[in-house]
């Protein structure tokens, strides 16, 4: 049973409704236009619709032609080298021949590029990474400017992937959307296991033939890594939005619930286009309180610091200005529910047996900590939309989650919660502003302060470990990593070295304008430092030396140096890279028109709206 909803929570809400008044409602007039005066399919001319289902089979020909009939539209990320993306390969088959029992079609409308930020970890083309994601939102765009289709159904999971195909779709809001899963691998060697082998290797006690050993046994299967990182994160942020079925997101491939759900997903879509009597637009669905949803879920389950960019580029797109004082105020009043590895022991799959996001959902709603009228994939609102899904003769029916959890270890409800704040807090200082993931870090971990440590670039550190000078306190700066600079990279080559450094008895910490993902851990780290050090932030500034205080529990993040001495300095410049390798070349244009990172490091969305100014301004203020 759903209580009155909590005040901060409705007046984040109320906040962001009034920022983005202008951005919404032009936004919404955009799509209704769309909607009346773009070339539908009816419309098109005998050419236009000839080119558009020309390979088609002469009876999908015959329901096209019909006009009354849905024709959904597929964008997928499918490739084979992505083991969470492997299993679509089959998945527009078993879609199409789920509307054809409907009498519905459907195609296939484009293809989007998905990268692994598991490969491409330390590599020079994790600098692509972060762009991926605009460049699928146009892809996406392109696959349905056809405008042959009734409905979209998307085919992501991992980290850029599911913001970009978000972002595209939000340009075609007049049609309904839904996300389809693909589901987790099994569970291989424990997360624990392999951060363990993963630290010994950075400190020469492990081979790399061990390595790869505990590496490959984790990750060891088609279907998504089963650690809580990004694309966990985005599965369960789109249930909290109502974008994808309920339960849906951590089954397993290849059973027979999985491709159940999947035909339930297909038909589902049609049931919501125009020629229904329940239409519900994507523009309709996504609005404050559906964004609202996906940040308090991500609170209450130590989701991935990616979300705090991409969070905000969703709701840029859906003509909603959100920033990281929404983050920090939803997760103060929004208990830690689950602890899934890097903030706990688990892994996805212990998570959904302990109750998943039916039994995390129903405690977040009968605490008052989401909106229970927010509208969902079901036609039904978020109150109702919660659920278990079972397979009874051949159909997907939902029950009722369970009341309590079955591993408190795992997950537990608003009564007996990890922690009563959330996973994200914001950091505010001379230095910025930025976040921190603290629902890994101890709290003896959560205040540090210590001599900076300047370098520009991840690898840096490793010969700074090995030659011993990190034996002490310290707070590493990596800076120059920013959207601007490099395109903000993920630095998990920094994670075993700090590990190691804590777990040795010093005091560390880590302040950078790059990224750490949903694999920020135990150490404290001060991410996203906006404004970023290729802009002159005040990370240029810092040398070697500087004593920087960071504080969790405060909010803050400060160096010990006078406004005037900062004044004086000069700021250092990134040093000279090959950016045509691995294509980094083609990406100039958007490092050079990027946003910062609490504008949601996009490339899409010029700054300078009205509302959009306000998040600088507000950071201004808070920085003082």
């Amino acid at each position: 049973m759903a209580t009155e909803l909590h005040p901060a929570i409705a007046q984040v809400t109320a906040d962001i409704e009034h920022r983005s008044r202008d951005l919404r409602l032009n936004y919404l007039d955009s799509i209704g236009r769309m909607a009346r005066s773009s070339p539908r399919r009816e419309q098109l001319s005998c050419g236009n619709l000839a080119h558009g289902f020309a390979a088609c089979s002469e009876s999908d020909k015959s329901t096209i032609k019909l006009m009354d009939a849905a024709h959904v539209g597929i964008v997928t990320a499918f490739n084979d080298m992505l083991s969470a993306h492997q299993p679509y390969e089959n998945y527009p088959s078993l879609i199409k021949d789920a509307l054809r029992q409907v009498g519905s079609t459907a195609q296939v409308a484009g293809g989007v590029p998905a990268m692994c930020d598991g490969v491409t970890q330390g590599q020079p083309g994790m600098e692509l990474s972060l762009f991926s994601r605009d460049v699928i939102a146009q892809g996406t765009a392109i696959a349905l400017s056809h405008q042959m289709f009734d409905a979209v159904l998307l085919l992501g999971i991992c980290d850029k992937i599911v913001p970009g195909l978000l972002i595209g779709a939000l340009q075609f809001g007049h049609l309904p959307c839904l996300f389809v899963p693909a589901g987790p691998m099994s569970s291989g060697l424990p997360n624990k296991e392999k951060a363990s082998v993963r630290q010994r290797f950075a400190e020469g006690k492990a081979s790399r033939e061990e390595l790869l050993r505990a590496e490959s046994a984790s990750y060891h299967s088609p279907g998504t890594c089963t650690f809580y990182g990004t694309a966990n994160t985005n599965q369960l942020l789109l249930e909290a939005m109502g974008l994808q079925l309920p339960g849906s997101s951590f089954i397993n491939p290849g059973t027979p619930l999985r491709d159940a759900l999947t035909r339930y997903a297909a038909q589902q879509v049609t049931r919501l286009t125009s020629q229904s009597s329940n239409y519900l637009p994507l523009a309709e669905q996504i609005d404050a309180r559906a964004i609202v949803n996906g940040l308090v879920a991500l609170a209450a389950s130590g989701g991935s610091t990616n979300h705090c960019i991409h969070l905000i580029a969703i709701a840029r797109a859906a003509g909603l200005v959100i920033n990281w004082s929404d983050f920090d105020t939803i997760s103060r009043v929004t208990p830690l529910l689950a602890r899934v590895y890097p903030n706990g022991e688990a892994d996805i799959n212990h998570f959904h047996a302990a109750g998943g996001t039916g039994l995390l959902f129903q405690n977040l709603l009968a605490a008052g900590r989401l909106h229970p009228n927010a509208r969902t994939c079901l036609g039904v609102p978020f109150s109702d939309f919660i659920g278990e899904p079972q397979l009874e003769d051949d159909s997907v029916h939902w029950q009722e989650p369970p009341i309590e959890s079955l591993d408190a270890s795992v997950i537990r409800g608003c009564d007996s919660p990890f922690a009563e704040e959330g996973g994200i807090r914001l950091l505010a200082g001379n230095l910025g502003r930025s976040v921190i993931k603290v629902s890994a870090v101890n709290e003896e971990h959560r205040c540090v302060s210590g001599p900076a440590v300047v370098i520009d670039s991840q690898h840096a550190l490793k010969s700074l470990y090995e030659s011993g000078q990190l034996n002490r306190d310290c707070v590493v700066v990596v800076r120059f990593q920013g959207p601007r600079a490099n395109g903000m990279p993920e630095l998990h080559k920094l994670t075993p070295i700090l590990g190691s450094l804590q777990d040795q008895g010093h005091a560390v910490a880590l302040v950078t304008d790059g990224r750490m993902s949903g694999a920020s851990g135990k150490v404290p780290a001060a991410i996203h430092v906006t404004p970023e050090a290729a802009e002159n932030g005040p990370l240029a500034l810092l040398r070697d030396g500087d004593m920087i205080s960071l504080d969790a529990n405060a909010g803050r993040l400060d160096v010990q140096v006078s406004a005037a001495e900062l004044a004086r300095r000069t700021p250092a410049t990134a040093s000279d890279t090959d950016v045509v390798t691995v294509g980094r070349g083609l990406f100039e244009a958007a490092r050079r028109g990027v946003s910062q990172a609490e504008q949601g490091a996009s490339f899409l969305f010029a700054p300078g709206t009205e509302s959009e100014d306000a998040v600088v301004a507000l950071a201004a203020t808070q920085n003082a």
